[in-house]
Order: structure tokens, then C-alpha cells, then sequence
């Protein structure tokens, strides 16, 4: 279960992070409420993982599934540059957070 949370807890991360952008400096109020529900949400999901996951391993987690999420949503919404380096350190990215999981001992 708290390796859902944590999925989720990342997945929440990805959304506020480009939420972001979308606030314009926090000067467009919905954007901004929904990106600060997003960042409570995310960080509240994170603690109850850590709960049983290793801080280390679900910190590394949250942050290697939200860096990926906003690299892959900056290319397809905002017209990040999609380019082979970008995408082969995307790659190691993955490999790094399914590698932390694997070998976290849960």
C-alpha cells in the first residue's frame, strides 16, 4: 500500500510542478489554489509512505517520478525540446527509481 501512495504521491508532484507554470507567479488564483492542494497532497502522501518505506529510498522515489513526469509533460505541453540526450537521460532516470525500488528490501 504505501508504494501506491507513493506512486501517487509522485504523480502528485508531476502536477504541481507543472502547475507551476501555469500560475503564472501566483498571480492566477485557481492555478495557484490547485497547485498548492497538489504540493499539500503530494507532500502528505510522501510522509504516510515513509511511515514504512525508507525516507531515503521513497524521498528518491517521489522526486525521480515527479523530475520524470514534468520532463515528459514540459515535452508534450509546453513545448520543451524533445531530443535524444533528453530522452536517454529520461531514461536513466526510470532505471534509477525502479532500481531504488527493487533494492529498497520491501
Amino acid at each position: 500500500m504505501a508504494w501506491w501512495l507513493l506512486i501517487v504521491a509522485g504523480l502528485l508532484e508531476t502536477g504541481w510542478a507543472i502547475g507551476l507554470k501555469y500560475t503564472e507567479g501566483f498571480t492566477r488564483p485557481l492555478a495557484s489554489c490547485l497547485t498548492i492542494a497538489g504540493i499539500v497532497a503530494s507532500m502528505y502522501l510522501l510522509s504516510v509512505a515513509a511511515r514504512t518505506i525508507p525516507i531515503g529510498t521513497a524521498y528518491a522515489v517521489w522526486v525521480g517520478i515527479g523530475a520524470a513526469g514534468a520532463v515528459v509533460l514540459g515535452m508534450l505541453l509546453l513545448g520543451e525540446p524533445r531530443n535524444a540526450g533528453r530522452l536517454f537521460f529520461l531514461g536513466l532516470l526510470l532505471v534509477a527509481v525502479v532500481g531504488l525500488k527493487a533494492t529498497s528490501g520491501d
